[in-house]
């Protein structure tokens, strides 16, 4: 017997083929609309009818979805805590959306940490560097073969922030003290108070980088690898474009030493990709990682169940 969930993963597909064929269609006719006449453009009406309902199952689909989210989601996160980290291109609407699935899914939210622009330039490397060799926690020890920006201020984060295999988290006053200082140089902002340790983490991401990014992409997805490795994982989620050139998530899919370590979801700016945040966090939890969406390196539009 096909299950609920089985079956929403199923439409999910369909429901991007319908999108696709509704776009590529609505391009053609548009292209050759001046260039018909006599039957061609009683051709063109028919396609006409066919895109309308094409749009129709597309927003009948759409429907489907956004109603069978609460039985999908629900409970798939009770007993996991969840922190939600924000690049500075990521878009408030997503964050939003996601932070309300997170809460369907029964996670316990362990607050928001957004990352301003200054910690993802390249001429703040040095300054970073420094405050990172001084925030360390007591106890702590960050790992030497990660030599680049990211990916330290990433393990700092995570040696601060998250817990695995049942390990203590950092003492509040060390947590306070990491926080604190990353916000004092200007690379981190969040409301006092509210950050608290995480079994997992989500971090938000917006698109394409612009040409004149350098390597921001570069250091946010070294980030988020090295964040969700200190935790039980964690999801690096992006908007469209967010697989392409320099963006985060191409960085994280076009190397396997990183791509390992986290999933990565592509399409978060559709309920889709929302969905497949919160089952990917689930398997996160369980020791799969994937690349889904619907972008280059994407392996699956969303997260399968194991074996299959």
């Amino acid at each position: 017997m096909i299950s609920l969930r089985q079956h929403a993963i199923s439409l999910i597909a369909v429901f991007l083929a319908l999108a696709l064929g509704l776009f590529l269609g609505s391009g053609f006719i548009g292209d050759r609309v001046n260039q018909l006449t006599g039957t061609e453009r009683d051709r063109l009406g028919v396609a006409e009818n066919e895109r309308d309902a094409l749009a129709r199952q597309v927003n009948v689909d759409q429907g489907f979805l956004t109603a069978v989210t609460p039985e999908l989601v629900g409970r798939t996160l009770v007993g996991k805590s969840v922190l939600v980290v924000t690049g500075p291109t990521a878009a408030d609407t997503d964050t939003e959306a996601v932070k309300a699935l997170l809460a369907e899914a029964g996670a316990d939210y362990s607050g928001q940490l957004s990352l301003r622009t200054t910690l993802v330039r390249d001429e703040n490397a040095a300054k970073l560097s420094t405050i990172v060799d001084q925030s360390v926690p007591a106890g702590q020890q960050l790992r030497t073969d990660f030599s680049d920006s990211g990916s330290r201020v990433g393990d700092l984060l995570g040696a601060a922030l998250l817990v695995r295999d049942g390990a203590r988290p950092v003492p509040e006053q060390d947590r306070a003290t990491v926080l604190q200082t990353l916000r004092e140089g200007g690379f981190v902002d969040y409301a006092d108070g509210t950050v608290k340790p995480a079994d997992l983490v989500v971090v938000m991401t917006g698109g394409a980088m612009p040409a004149d990014s350098g390597a921001q992409g570069q250091l946010l997805g070294r980030l988020a690898s090295a964040m969700a490795q200190r935790g039980q994982g964690g999801v690096l989620a992006g908007r469209a474009g967010s697989a392409d050139g320099s963006a985060p998530i191409a960085v994280v899919r076009s190397d396997p030493g990183l791509g390992n370590s986290l999933s990565t979801v592509d399409d978060v700016n559709e309920q889709t990709g929302r969905l497949t945040v919160i089952l990917a966090l689930q398997a996160e939890s369980e020791g799969r990682s994937g690349a889904y969406g619907t972008g280059k390196g994407a392996a699956s539009i969303t997260v399968t169940a194991p074996g299959r």
